[in-house]
């Protein structure tokens, strides 16, 4: 039986993506059914191509000549409700009225929204501070602060996970990492949970909202720009001003629009692989015996958790030209929507891809993408995660979550804003 155009048109609205049942069924039976399943939008939009099967993912990822990520032909993300929302009665040129400093920063694109040779030399720009070497060095200083993180909530034997712990690693590494004050880490956090969080009600309920978190980013961004030109030194933001692209200095535009890609991708989907795996390690308690009476299962459960999680749902993809793929014919200009949460329940992939196995051998995730657009930062985040498992277990190994699980409201990233855990205090357990 097809799956239904109501079933098809739900994937388009963020709140079906609430409780991830609904949507994992409408994958397995594309998979099964129809790999390549064509999907209406509302709000008058075209209608997109949903691409379920993990090797036609890597597949249209290695072809960025013919599938693009640029944003002139509209990027990585499809048009949200909120999107449609506010296009009636909005004057087109109201946006380019405010400060000189959104100007400035609707000009630009960061490297995920471009395709190569443009987005190799943009990617350029960070990636020394992506280096295995440079990597490897951060190892004691993540272990150090996840060491300060777990401590602190030791004596409580409660506590709300993402805000006391998974949030608290991944940005205080960001910090470091652009050279900037710890105390200012709670705004980055802030800023890209309203950057990202703009349809959920907790988060922001409005597009002016919105474009706020925007415009205070963007001028925090700029004081940063002018510290750095002022005096260099050894850090991301560093590297994103002094860099050249083909021999010409990146502009304030592209900088702005780099800054924010870093500050959302460094935090989100490392927090969500954090959060989302200590709860999959809280239902499936047998996989989490597993691992802490065999630590050497750690890399392997790390590649579940990311693989489980999937902390980004999807990538948007755009064909420039005609192309075929299982029989079905793409047409140029077609939206596709990479369905990264279904590839990793591929049944032609992994045996049983819907049980949590910290032993499971297998292919990689695709949850940190593929191709040229692989996430910069996925080792940082496999790092982080890989530490503070390791230390947590070994502080709380009965820790089991005791609240129901508050998922943003969004299609794109799987991100849990609040989840309460217990676990035996350390002086008890002591």
């Amino acid at each position: 039986m097809a799956v239904s155009e109501e079933d098809r048109i739900s994937l388009s609205h963020a709140e079906s993506f609430q409780d991830h049942t609904k949507p994992h069924e409408i994958f397995t039976q594309f998979r099964a059914e129809e790999p390549v399943a064509w999907c209406p939008e509302p709000w008058g939009g075209p209608g997109f191509w949903s691409i379920t099967k993990y090797d036609d993912i890597q597949e249209i990822s290695k072809l960025p000549s013919i599938f693009s990520s640029d944003a002139r032909f509209g990027g990585i993300t499809l048009p949200s409700q909120e999107m449609f929302r506010n296009r009636e009665g909005v004057d087109p040129k109201a946006r380019r009225q405010g400060p000189a400093e959104l100007a400035k920063f609707e000009g630009g694109r960061s490297m995920i929204m471009m395709d190569p040779p443009e987005h190799t030399a943009h990617r350029r720009m960070v990636a020394p501070g992506f280096t295995p070497q440079t990597l490897d060095a951060l190892t004691p200083r993540i272990r150090d602060r996840a060491v300060a993180i777990l401590d602190s909530i030791g004596e409580a034997g409660e506590c709300e996970f993402v805000s006391s712990v998974a949030a608290e690693l991944p940005i205080q590494m960001l910090a470091e990492l652009f050279g900037v004050p710890q105390e200012n880490r709670h705004k980055l956090f802030e800023w890209s949970n309203m950057i990202i969080g703009g349809e959920d009600p907790d988060i922001a309920i409005s597009r002016e909202q919105v474009m706020g978190a925007y415009m205070e980013l963007a001028g925090y961004a700029m004081q940063l720009y002018e510290a750095r030109k002022e005096s260099p030194g050894d850090d991301l933001i560093t590297m994103l001003v002094q860099t050249e692209v083909n021999g010409e200095p990146v502009s304030v535009a592209d900088y702005l629009s780099a800054f924010i890609l870093l500050v959302v991708a460094g935090n989100e989907t490392t927090r969500n692989s954090i959060s989302g795996g200590t709860v999959a390690l809280s239902e499936y308690p047998e996989e989490r015996q597993k691992l802490i009476d065999d630590p050497s299962l750690l890399q392997n459960a790390v590649d579940e958790i990311i693989r489980w999680v999937h902390p980004v749902i999807y990538m948007r993809r755009t064909a420039v030209e005609d192309y075929e793929i299982r029989g079905v014919e793409i047409k140029k200009g077609d939206k596709l929507a990479l369905w990264y949460m279904s590839g990793n329940r591929d049944e032609d992939k992994w045996d049983d891809p819907f049980s949590f196995n910290v032993s499971r051998d297998g292919p990689r995730h695709l949850s940190f993408g593929y191709g040229q657009h692989l996430c910069i930062g996925w080792r940082l985040a496999e790092m982080q995660l890989s530490v503070l498992l390791e230390e947590m277990l070994a502080r709380y190994p009965d820790i089991e979550v005791v609240s129901d699980v508050a998922r943003m409201r969004t299609n794109f990233l799987n991100s849990i804003k609040r989840v309460q855990v217990r676990y035996t205090p350390k002086k008890a357990a002591a």
